[in-house]
């Protein structure tokens, strides 16, 4: 069922209470939240094996989803916890899922720190090389490089400018770094 919102219960045998049809959708959620958000925190931190960040993040999605079925959701807030359960389930499948689907995140090294030339005629020939070496990537590369490193972007920051999703910037950013390096070894000095 994963990728699919979790069927509403229905609302037809409810005993909303007498004040539960007075409540507008923002003190609805408000209750949900309130009555739902620690259970479900936990149960969303077990299935991530105690990732609490990931954990608050499908919270969060879970929720949205709550909001978003507001008005076919149950008035008795206590009815609303299986569908919740059953949602937050569904949306850690999906992200685990989603993990899967991609490569793994990469901490990339800092080229832009060279180590201290000794004196001036260093730091130009370090600047040279680094120069030649830059024109040996492809613009893709370069491009990424160039924002990322020598404009010290962040990868939000590049995906906007370069106007590429996030995790394009940091696979590009990767095989730039890995490019470059050997880009650098081959480069002679004139």
């Amino acid at each position: 069922m994963s990728g699919q919102e979790a069927p509403v219960p229905a609302a037809h045998d409810e005993d909303p209470g007498p004040d539960a049809a007075e409540l507008s959708p923002e003190e609805r959620m408000r209750l949900i939240h309130e009555a739902h958000s620690g259970p479900v925190l936990r149960f969303l931190t077990r299935l991530t094996l105690g990732d609490q960040d990931l954990a608050e993040d499908l919270l969060q999605e879970a929720m949205l989803r709550a909001w978003r079925n507001i008005d076919v959701l149950p008035r008795d807030t206590a009815r609303v916890a299986p569908w919740l359960f059953t949602v937050a389930r569904n949306v850690a499948i999906d992200a685990a899922r989603a993990r899967k689907a991609r490569p793994p995140e990469i901490v990339l090294a800092d080229i832009s720190r060279l180590p201290e030339p000794s004196d001036a005629v260093d730091g130009m020939v370090a600047g040279h090389i680094v120069r030649q070496a830059l024109e040996q990537l492809s613009p893709d590369h370069r491009a990424v490089l160039i924002e990322v490193y020598f404009r010290g972007a962040s990868t939000a920051e590049a995906a906007a400018r370069l106007g590429i999703p996030e995790g394009t910037v940091k696979s590009r950013a990767y095989y730039a770094v890995r490019s470059m390096r050997s880009a650098v070894g081959s480069v002679e000095p004139e």
